[in-house]
């Protein structure tokens, strides 16, 4: 084998070589993309789902506040009612007494 035949065939597994590298490396590039993107749809799923939460809570919470808010405005009324009832009784009574 000539010298030429030599270094033509050191080229060819050379060749050979890089092109296994390459595709090796392709491979994992291609598994840590998966990979990330995995990463990438559970953080999202995590998200969503905190979201989802906040709002369910939130809206509790606003019915909560809804009714806390009636009810003191019910008791506001009833308490302006009974006032206005307890004037009422004290001026007829103020009328009834002759002085």
């Amino acid at each position: 084998m000539t010298d030429q035949e030599k270094q033509a065939l050191k080229e060819a597994k050379r060749a050979e070589k890089r092109a296994d590298e390459e595709i090796k490396q392709s491979a994992r590039d291609q598994a840590r993309r998966k990979d990330t993107l995995a990463r990438e749809q559970a953080i999202e799923k995590d998200l969503k789902a905190r979201k989802t939460k906040r709002a369910e809570k939130r809206a509790v919470e606003e019915i909560k506040q809804l009714a806390k808010d009636q009810s003191r405005r019910k008791g506001t009324l009833a308490r302006e009612q009974a006032i206005a009832e307890a004037q009422e009784v004290r001026k007829l009574k103020a009328k009834k007494q002759p002085r």
